[in-house]
């Protein structure tokens, strides 16, 4: 069983990285753009606002790159720092526990996200992909240049 489960391993974390990646960049398209209810029950966050616009982008491009699997430690990173950012300066001063603050969702997504800076995007990415394409080429093109003694 273990062996199985182990064999289905980059698969399952490929899926999990896609739907963090498609959740975090749908509350960036709330608070960008008013859809799928809007920023804080409706509306959108004015252009250029610290740090409600900031997190708003970082969400929405972090968000993308980690679904796509795309630079994906780099957007993790970042969007892990910038929920925890939102945790401890937003939320963390109402209260100490996040059932309290209303900060489930930063502490989940920056944990989710730190989690994918240390294990990769897993099967299904962009980044294998250009990963396996890059090194073929690098074997063919040394296959194919004779060195010179």
């Amino acid at each position: 069983m273990t062996g199985r489960l182990n064999s289905a391993q980059p698969y399952a974390l490929g899926l999990f990285r896609i739907v963090i990646g498609l959740l975090f960049a749908c509350h960036g398209a709330a608070s960008l753009f008013g859809v799928l209810g809007g920023a804080m029950g409706g509306g959108t966050v004015d252009a250029g606002t610290w740090p409600g616009w900031y997190a708003a982008v970082i969400q929405l491009v972090g968000g993308g790159l980690v679904a796509l699997g795309l630079g994906t430690r780099a957007a993790a990173f970042i969007s892990s720092g910038s929920m925890a950012y939102a945790y401890f300066k937003v939320h963390q001063p109402e209260a100490l526990w996040p059932m309290q603050n209303g900060g489930e969702a930063s502490a989940i997504f920056c944990w989710a996200m730190l989690l994918l800076v240390f294990t990769g995007s897993g099967a299904l990415g962009l980044d294998r992909l250009f990963a396996s394409r890059g090194a073929s080429e690098t074997k063919a093109a040394s296959e194919r240049t004779p060195v010179a003694a």
